[in-house]
């Protein structure tokens, strides 16, 4: 489960009550093995540093850990997550979610939820919600995506305010968690904490390639082929750039991030 079926839903709902995709550089090969903190009841759990910039820095590892969901963890598999030097965690789920597998997150470990699909902010979108609908179950017909649940779900992280809001929490999350590494996660690992690795990775100048690489290795880490489609990830930038015509401007205007803000969190991650 990745955006799940409740929340697109949810959100397919109030849009019914109320581009050309950039293509980047072909994705280069990824290791896989010395990501994973080898955690039997989260497997998609993984250092997100170890990539290159295009400008020749590198992602700084320890710092910043993606996941699927931690409420089966084992004490001991916490305690590899302490041992990593993990003491925030990010939650990106919604209520539901949390409710019925809550992280349990142990005394050191804070805790903390950036709810991705919160009405907390209300039902407001960037962009035509009608148009963004039917733009995204047209391109997922059109890509032969195997779940257009996440086809139109992807462009809604991007066109929704109440998501703004949450991965504007979780970059800031990591640029002001000194003390420690941060885990972010959602159910599956691979599709809310799949777009807020690929924010990360292009904010720091990682090569969209490489972004597009880490993002596939979910089928990896989850035993899945079908797990993860490239196209969905496309189809979110795809988004941004209809809305605000460059990713600068979507970390600005749509995230809400200073320059400072900006310039904390390639502080915080880049060598």
């Amino acid at each position: 489960m990745g955006i799940t079926r409740r929340a697109c839903l949810a959100l397919a709902a109030a849009v019914l009550a109320g581009t050309a995709v950039a293509t980047p550089a072909a994705a280069a090969p990824a290791a896989t093995w010395e990501r994973s903190l080898g955690l039997a009841n989260a497997t998609n759990f993984r250092d997100v540093g170890g990539y290159t910039t295009a400008d020749g820095h590198t992602v700084r590892t320890g710092v910043v850990f993606r996941s699927n969901k931690l409420s089966n963890l084992t004490a001991a598999e916490w305690q590899v997550v302490i041992d990593h030097g993990i003491n925030r965690d990010v939650d990106l789920r919604n209520v539901s979610e949390r409710n019925d597998a809550p992280d349990h997150a142990p005394a050191g470990v804070a805790y903390q939820v950036a709810d991705v699909a919160s009405l907390s902010h209300g039902i407001r979108f960037h962009d035509n919600a009608i148009g963004t609908l039917a733009a995204a179950l047209a391109a997922g017909l059109l890509s032969g995506s195997s779940d257009l649940g996440q086809s139109i779900g992807y462009p809604f992280m991007v066109n929704f305010i109440g998501a703004d809001y949450a991965f504007r929490d979780t970059l800031l999350a990591i640029a002001g968690n000194t003390s420690g590494g941060v885990v972010y996660h959602c159910s599956a690992g691979k599709d809310r904490t799949g777009w807020a690795t690929a924010v990360l990775l292009t904010l720091l100048g990682v090569p969209a390639g490489t972004v597009e690489s880490d993002f596939l290795l979910s089928n990896t880490y989850l035993g899945r082929s079908d797990a993860v489609q490239v196209a969905w990830l496309r189809a979110a930038f795809a988004e941004l750039y209809h809305i605000y015509g460059s990713f600068d401007a979507y970390l600005h205007q749509g995230l809400l991030l200073s320059d400072a803000n900006i310039a904390a969190i390639k502080a915080r991650l880049l060598v």
